[in-house]
């Protein structure tokens, strides 16, 4: 049985992401075991920094592993603060020659769009119940897109689906990944 903040995250990503296609390539690498969760428990940046960099060493090694879900459970609570975080990772993944070759998504549960307003549905296409960061492989972005008729509408569908939703279910939903059986 996995720890709590895992289990946190899988239900999110069953419930939320999965069940609302907001990434249609999610339940594939779910059902494959392919989704490697990783909880960071320090606040540190250096910490994160660290363990995001032997992440990517892991999936440099692991073909099996076609994602992984960095889980700060303990950090980065304010979202300024946690854009600073991506925006340092972004940075050294770039300064360690990994562009090109992993992407880096960000979750965050006060996720808020630029130019949008927090109340806005479409907010909750990027909320999950913990600060992480998401490492993909972008070769398997590339592949999967191709099997995806107009690729370039996700965002927008995930947008519309999410207002159609409304706030409420949304947040609703995202605080049930907390309750676990």
């Amino acid at each position: 049985m996995s720890d709590p903040t895992t289990q946190h995250t899988r239900k999110w990503l069953e419930d939320v992401v999965i069940a609302h296609n907001f990434c249609p390539f999610a339940k594939r690498e779910l059902i494959n075991r392919s989704i490697q969760f990783e909880v960071i428990n320090s606040s540190d940046i250096e910490s994160c920094l660290e363990t995001l960099i032997l992440a990517c060493e892991h999936l440099d090694e692991n073909s099996a592993t076609e994602t992984t879900l960095l889980i700060i459970p303990n950090g980065f609570t304010d979202f300024e603060d946690y854009l600073d975080l991506v925006d340092i990772a972004e940075r050294l993944l770039e300064a360690r020659r990994y562009d090109g070759i992993y992407q880096l998504a960000s979750f965050h549960p006060n996720y808020c769009f630029a130019d949008s307003s927090p109340d806005d549905p479409a907010n909750y296409t990027n909320r999950s119940p913990y600060p992480m960061l998401h490492l993909l492989r972008e070769a398997t972005i590339e592949r999967s897109l191709k099997n995806i008729d107009n690729p370039e509408s996700i965002p927008l569908s995930n947008i519309e689906r999410a207002r159609s939703l409304g706030s409420t279910a949304l947040e609703k939903q995202l605080e049930e990944c907390f309750i676990t059986t």
